[in-house]
């Protein structure tokens, strides 16, 4: 309601407006008190606020200091030649230090343009740019080299780009890249792009480069057996029943051989093996029931290989030399008493080819290296990037009723993989070559993580001698966790001191806190003096710093304080009073941290966290316990909250007192108003009565 009276033609003559406000003063009194309350606990609760906010900080710098991600397992690295190779360890790896040649960094290819007019025009079509197993494919309408450039561009990601160089005014050059390193990666022109990178003299076509395998008889190994081709009484597989005549080689029923693949190609990742073979159905040479098969007794040639030439990628071959002895028959007799056995049964298989590695595994060819061609040939093609380890070509032929011919094998080498060559190279496609250990190792990255176990190689450059990588323990970033879990537990310990005792040197004593900070602690200082919870918990911290941890019957690392943490270490010789110390305030002395850290890091962590028994989790040490006693405060339901829980319960009940009172005081003022207006309004009515019989009694006088 309006503080004054505002009825027409009354004034404030008599004062009433002042009468009912000091009057309602009076009654104001418990609603002031009950406001102060509120303001009060909503001071207390800000307080819990504050003290679960230093807590919440406390507690998740102990958790760094034990939990997975602690930093005593950080791993710092060094490489005595950073330009050429720098290195990332994981958490895991092991110290230590060792010597790396870099032979050459992995690159991509990246192909430059003859000068070509500015106003140059591409022609439409489908353009296809391919590196590796991705692809940038899309259709052009035809229009400005700027504008297909920007075309390639938007459409490359991280496959494939393209820029434009400003040779003169009038003259650019285009440069198309790949953004993949490593041989696999190579880049390839499909569709109209190959055309267009022709017209720009950009390629050109490669000359064909293979190597025929030398095939003679004392380059041929019988291959080892296999049991699935294996049966009692069945002629074994043998390179006697091979043979060969000019470029073409004839496998018989279980013939087989074994011939080395050429040593400077094992290693290709994109060269190939090629040859082509037909199949033939002969008489089966299955022995008869009761009967073995055996070779007649004859005198056999081993003829020597009768050469070729090879000339602008053509090879000739010379005719086999002739030999008037006839080639090893398969003959068969009566099998005696202790060669009875089941009679074997045919073999029939379309499985001829295998590749075997160094360590003499054989890895059949898979079907997408075999193709089926017109006029019954079937061509072979053999990725030697499939198999990185390949010593050997097998060839077996198991069955009993079949012959194969095949042509020699011809191994295409890297450099005509493609079919085509780069005219302006600005770099081409490479692996990583680096020397481990004495051992030369490549990869298609220049980021290496599967040399050394969990460590990362990153090769920029190659070395002019072995770099020298070091991995040592990270003891600054460990440092520095130390020293913040520190500031957090002092931070924590001083919030405790201010609300639980009502002494201003407590907020003197805190060089660090501004003057605006000091005077916001001032407000809450001794605002739960008494309460025992904080003094009980302040208690219980300072016994888990001041605990000692024994991780197992070798430790030496077993108190915070020999760690140059404690709440005396900086010393105090004479032994005089120092408020830090009975305040519960820890000290860092940062000389004797960095000597332990050098020499103790893995009993230092420890110390903040170890597995008691057994089980692999963490359940000990300085930083869990801690941990688990500040959880008590600061989780749902923890102390912190069941203090502002009850606080805002108090708010609650007093805010709606609060509005009963307010509802009362308000009716109160009205009537009062009322009340006091109409007797101001009698007292008016009186006096103009009294006016009016005086003005009366005077007209009557002057009669």
């Amino acid at each position: 309601m309006a503080d004054g009276l505002n009825i027409p033609g009354v004034s404030d003559k008599y004062k009433t407006n002042d009468l009912v406000k000091a009057l309602m003063d009076v009654e104001r009194v418990p609603l002031k008190r009950e406001e102060e309350k509120v303001e009060t606990f909503k001071n207390q609760q800000e307080a819990w606020r504050g003290m679960n906010q230093k807590m919440s900080t406390l507690r998740d710098s102990c958790k760094t200091l034990y939990s997975f991600e602690n930093p005593f397992n950080n791993k710092l690295t060094t490489s005595s030649d950073e330009a050429a190779v720098t290195v990332d360890a994981g958490r895991e790896a092991e110290y230590g230090s060792f010597k790396l040649e870099v032979i050459q960094p992995a690159a991509t290819d990246r192909f430059l343009s003859a000068d070509i007019d500015s106003d140059y025009n591409v022609k439409e079509g489908q353009y296809t740019f391919q590196v590796g197993e991705k692809t940038v494919d899309f259709k052009w309408k035809g229009g400005k080299l700027g504008d297909f450039v920007n075309a390639l561009n938007k459409r490359g990601g991280e496959t494939v780009k393209a820029s434009l160089i400003g040779v003169s005014a009038e003259r650019k050059s285009l440069l198309i890249e790949s953004l993949k390193t490593g041989e696999e990666n190579r880049l390839v022109f499909k569709n109209k792009a190959l055309d267009f990178a022709k017209e720009i003299d950009m390629i050109g076509e490669a000359k064909a480069e293979k190597k025929s395998f030398v095939i003679s008889q004392d380059k041929l190994y019988t291959p080892e057996k296999k049991v699935e081709f294996s049966q009692t009484g069945l002629p074994e597989i043998s390179r006697d029943r091979v043979s060969s005549k000019g470029s073409e080689i004839t496998v018989g029923p279980r013939g087989g051989f074994e011939i080395d693949i050429p040593a400077d190609e094992k290693s290709s990742k994109t060269g190939k093996v090629e040859f082509t073979f037909k199949e033939k159905n002969t008489k089966d040479i299955t022995p008869q029931p009761g009967k073995v098969a055996v070779a007649e007794a004859m005198d056999f040639l081993d003829l020597p290989s009768p050469g070729m030439i090879e000339y602008e990628g053509i090879t000739v071959y010379n005719n086999i030399s002739e030999s008037t002895l006839p080639p090893p028959q398969e003959t068969e007799r009566e099998a005696a008493p202790s060669e009875t056995a089941p009679a074997p049964s045919p073999v029939v298989s379309n499985k001829y080819f295998f590749i075997r590695d160094s360590k003499g595994n054989e890895t059949p060819l898979s079907d997408k290296s075999i193709k089926a061609g017109k006029s019954g040939k079937t061509t072979v093609s053999i990725p030697l990037k499939e198999y990185p380890d390949a010593k050997t070509l097998v060839v077996r032929n198991a069955n009993t009723g079949k012959e194969i011919t095949m042509s020699a094998p011809v191994i295409y080498s890297d450099s005509n993989a493609t079919g085509i060559k780069p005219k302006h190279a600005i770099s081409t496609a490479q692996d990583a070559t680096i020397k481990y250990e004495g051992i030369t190792m490549t990869r298609a990255s220049n980021d290496i993580d599967d040399v050394v176990p969990h460590l990362t190689l990153h090769i920029h450059d190659k070395t002019d001698r072995p770099a020298t990588i070091k991995v040592d323990p990270d003891t600054e970033s460990a440092k520095d966790a130390i020293i913040t879990f520190v500031g957090k537990y002092n931070q924590a310990i001083a919030e405790m001191n201010v609300l639980s005792q009502n002494k201003p040197e407590l907020i003197s004593e805190l060089d660090y806190l501004s003057s605006d900070e000091q005077d916001k602690m001032k407000e809450r200082l001794g605002m739960f003096q008494g309460e025992m919870s904080l003094t009980s918990g302040k208690s219980q911290m300072q016994q888990i710093v001041a605990g000692t941890y024994k991780y197992d019957a070798n430790s030496t690392i077993t108190l915070l304080a020999q760690l140059g943490v404690s709440t005396n270490a900086s010393g105090n010789a004479g032994g005089g009073y120092r408020p830090s110390q009975m305040r519960g305030y820890l000290e860092v002395d940062e000389k004797k941290l960095d000597a332990a850290l050098a020499e103790n890091i893995n009993q230092i962590k420890n110390l903040f966290g170890y597995d008691s028994d057994g089980d692999l989790i963490v359940d000990n040490g300085i930083g869990y316990r801690l941990d688990k006693q500040l959880t008590s405060w600061v989780q749902s339901g923890g102390i912190i909250s069941t203090k502002t829980n009850s606080l805002e319960s108090q708010i609650k009940s007093s805010n709606q007192k609060i509005t009963r009172l307010q509802t009362q005081l308000d009716r109160k003022e009205a009537e009062l108003k009322r009340k006091y207006a109409q007797m101001e309004g009698s007292l008016g009515s009186l006096e103009s009565q009294q006016n009016s019989l005086q003005n009366f009694a005077n007209q009557n006088q002057k009669k």
